[in-house]
């Protein structure tokens, strides 16, 4: 358990605070170590089910986003640049997102290395120019875990000027940050084993929550069929073995039926679903999804 603090002064921040376990850490065997590492991480972890109303919100307006043509900017500094970059980068392949509607504004840029300075963070002298085409069909996702960095921060002001809806994920209450959100998501974590090294808690929590985001606003756009990735971008052989899992098991077909399917589909598994489910053409599949609005479920229905 841990007490939150409001005053004003870094110190108490729950994110700068010591963790009551971590007196004498470095004089401990390091089993014990480990031991209270993974417990603070799982500890954390659980701040994303205290979340679970507000990121199922936010992931709504992510898919509303993606439906009208707009963009997802994920803007974070430091650790939860990375985590956002992660989530951010895995978009296409997972869901076929097209990458014209992602972008990843990391302070200093994404590493090419190992170095990543600090004082990126507080450079926000380029932002106005990156995010100048934002507009209200646009989203802004934006993390921190203090909630008060510079860079993440004036990304929010600049969003909320072109009116673009702000998604900020913060791991202190009451931050600047969530002050500035249309969709504020308080991931309130224990203090770190390592007081203020995010890249652990805090960083856990945040790519749960965006893992979550990006997965909900998938289920809401119909790329997901019964936990199966049906919107998947199947360019290397592990995910086309997976593609014809799915149309095999979805449409009950054999797996050479789902194989000439895909073939036909072009590789798009949806359209592959209705080819060997229903036995159509390509052109009958496509106008299906396009009457349902991509959703398989219901395009399935139509055919019997």
């Amino acid at each position: 358990m841990f007490v939150l603090v409001r005053e004003n002064h870094v110190a108490a921040k729950t994110t700068e605070r010591l963790h009551p376990n971590a007196d004498g850490l470095d004089q401990r065997p390091a089993a014990e170590i480990a031991s209270l590492l993974a417990n603070a991480q799982i500890q954390a972890a659980k701040a994303t089910r205290n979340a679970s109303d507000a990121i199922a919100k936010a992931s709504s307006a992510m898919a509303q986003t993606i439906r009208n043509g707009g963009c997802l900017h994920y803007v974070a500094a430091g650790s939860s640049g990375l985590m956002a970059a992660a989530d951010a980068q895995e978009l296409g392949g997972t869901f076929s997102i097209p990458s014209t509607q992602v972008r990843i504004h990391m302070a200093g840029g994404l590493p090419t290395g190992v170095d990543m300075p600090g004082d990126t963070e507080d450079d926000t002298g380029e932002l106005k120019n990156r995010l100048q085409t934002l507009t209200n069909r646009d989203t802004v996702i934006a993390i921190s875990a203090s909630g008060t960095t510079p860079y993440t921060l004036a990304a929010a002001r600049i969003a909320k000027a072109h009116d673009a809806k702000i998604i900020g994920i913060a791991n202190n209450p009451n931050t600047p940050l969530l002050g500035l959100s249309d969709h504020p998501i308080a991931l309130l974590t224990p203090p770190e084993v390592l007081s203020g090294s995010t890249r652990m808690g805090a960083g856990t929590a945040q790519k749960i929550t965006l893992n979550m985001l990006s997965t909900l606003m998938a289920v809401e756009l119909g790329h997901v069929h019964d936990g199966m990735m049906v919107n998947l971008h199947a360019d290397n052989t592990k995910l086309k073995e997976r593609a014809a899992g799915i149309v095999a098991r979805i449409a009950d077909v054999p797996h050479d039926t789902a194989i000439d399917a895909l073939g036909r589909a072009a590789g798009k598994v949806k359209p592959a679903v209705l080819m060997a489910a229903g036995d159509v053409s390509p052109d009958v599949a496509a106008n299906l999804l396009i009457e349902t609005g991509g959703q398989l479920r219901p395009a399935l229905r139509r055919l019997n």
